[in-house]
């Protein structure tokens, strides 16, 4: 059986917390954030594993014409089994779907497999914001992907 991609529920924040912390450090969200993205009718999923365990989620704001990822994220046991890619190819079949002329992101300059998955996706680096990242101060690099 694979995982199941599903609309985020409240349910689901506490248990996606961990491994935004995990993956994300200092520079994580927290449960208010979350909420905020749900209660502003942002699009969101969660993977879930056999078990019904979040495994993965991912988030898209609308900012009309163009869809915004706003995050995309994999526990790191289930990371390399295709999660990460289904979630993103749901999102972008939502922004297709709400009529997006284009859909962008930021990813860290440092985040090397997460550009590369964007890549196959057609995903080109349009622009750098400095010390986006905080407190890191890491740079993202800006991407973009035209209809």
């Amino acid at each position: 059986m694979s995982d199941a991609i599903r609309p985020l529920r409240w349910w689901h924040i506490d248990e996606l917390l961990p491994i935004e912390a995990d993956l994300f450090g200092a520079e994580k969200w927290t449960a208010a954030m979350f909420w905020n993205e749900l209660a502003n009718g942002h699009h969101y999923l969660v993977s879930l594993d056999d078990d019904g365990r979040v495994d993965g989620y991912a988030g898209l704001a609308m900012q009309e014409p163009d869809a915004w990822v706003q995050n995309i994220a994999v526990r790191r046991d289930r990371q390399r089994h295709g999660i990460g890619r289904a979630l993103l190819e749901a999102l972008l079949a939502e922004a297709e779907r709400r009529g997006a002329e284009r859909v962008l992101l930021e990813v860290a300059v440092d985040n090397v497999p997460a550009q590369r998955l964007y890549g196959a996706y057609g995903f080109e680096g349009i622009g750098i914001r400095r010390g986006y990242y905080q407190p890191s101060n890491t740079d993202a690099l800006i991407m973009e992907r035209e209809r």
